[in-house]
């Protein structure tokens, strides 16, 4: 009898040693992963936002980066999400807008005034009309927009340019694609299709007249030794969005997800006021190289940009969005 109590009480023991032992592996499996893919390398200043908002939700996720396109390739993230393969991504609107054609006032030149504008455009009732129709067309949730600079016409040939009709005939070097080279044509340019990694030989060689990116891009491709003048154009804001799909936000309880919410908006606040201090000091510096750099007239490349994208595509816009994004 006494042999037979001993025997369970050292099971029961050994027992309830293991649970105690298992506490710290189910606390840490009860966080969520998050696998999480990036075009960008871990050495871009959005790497250093996206892991302080890793570090603010860790207590309830376990936030897994693959940086540079490591597990999907550029332009395969949704699908990845819409498959199962993958929780959160930082996405470019451009791969929504190829599932839902409406996306594509989100893509269009001189939509977004500046950072300030993009922000208040996603927190407002139209911009939350997309981001619903992102939700219901794609089973994504849209936490917030991701800023990477504004893109600005930088060119070989000395002569000043006022208005789109002053960049007729230049070889403006565009991405391959149908949105890249219409965004060409719809600030004036003859848009030309070369790889990235060309620009700067195809800029020396004189094949093209000039280049289009953020103007950080253009200093750390070097882009100014081989140019003269930066024409502030910014015929678009350079922005993705940081998305989680809806099947892990709707798990989340409400006070959860706002605190998701907030985590995300303070980490990619803090890193715009640092990215746009950064864009001030290019353009200064590039201002001290000699470089020619000033500004056109905004009004009038903006009123022939989205000409061009109404007639193109304003049949697919949500009737009135474009005037509302307008007037905020």
């Amino acid at each position: 009898m006494s042999s037979t109590f001993s025997r369970r009480a050292t099971l029961a023991a050994g027992a309830s040693a293991l649970a105690l032992g298992a506490v710290p592996q189910v606390f840490a499996q009860s966080r969520t992963k998050l696998r999480f893919s990036s075009a960008f390398t871990e050495q871009d200043l959005r790497t250093e936002a996206y892991k302080n908002f890793a570090a603010a939700i860790k207590d309830n996720f376990d936030f897994e980066p693959y940086w540079g396109n490591t597990l999907f390739k550029q332009g395969t993230e949704l699908v990845a999400l819409q498959r199962g393969n993958l929780e959160m991504c930082n996405l470019a609107p451009a791969d929504i807008s190829k599932q839902v054609p409406a996306w594509s006032l989100m893509t269009s030149a001189y939509l977004f005034r500046d950072v300030d504008h993009l922000k208040k455009t996603f927190k407002s009732d139209v911009g939350r009309e997309f981001i619903k129709m992102a939700r219901d067309q794609l089973g994504i949730q849209i936490i917030t927009p991701v800023y990477f600079g504004s893109r600005n016409v930088n060119l070989k040939p000395t002569k000043e340019i006022k208005t789109p009709a002053d960049l007729a005939g230049i070889k403006l070097r565009m991405p391959p694609g149908e949105y890249w080279q219409f965004l060409g044509e719809s600030i004036g340019v003859n848009p030309t299709p070369v790889a990235y990694a060309e620009v700067y030989t195809a800029l020396q060689s004189g094949a093209i007249d000039g280049q289009d990116n953020p103007l950080v891009a253009s200093r750390l491709m070097k882009f100014n030794e081989v140019t003269t003048q930066f024409v502030l154009t910014g015929h678009v804001l350079g922005y993705d969005v940081m998305v989680i799909t809806t099947k892990l936000w709707d798990a989340m309880p409400p006070e959860r997800q706002a605190q998701f919410q907030a985590a995300a908006e303070k980490a990619i606040d803090d890193y715009t006021a640092k990215f746009v201090a950064q864009e001030k000091e290019v353009l200064e510096a590039f201002k001290k190289e000699g470089k020619k750099v000033y500004t056109p007239d905004l009004a009038a490349f903006r009123k022939f940009a989205q000409k061009k994208y109404v007639d193109k595509y304003g049949s697919e816009w949500p009737k009135g969005a474009l005037e509302r994004i307008n007037a905020l």
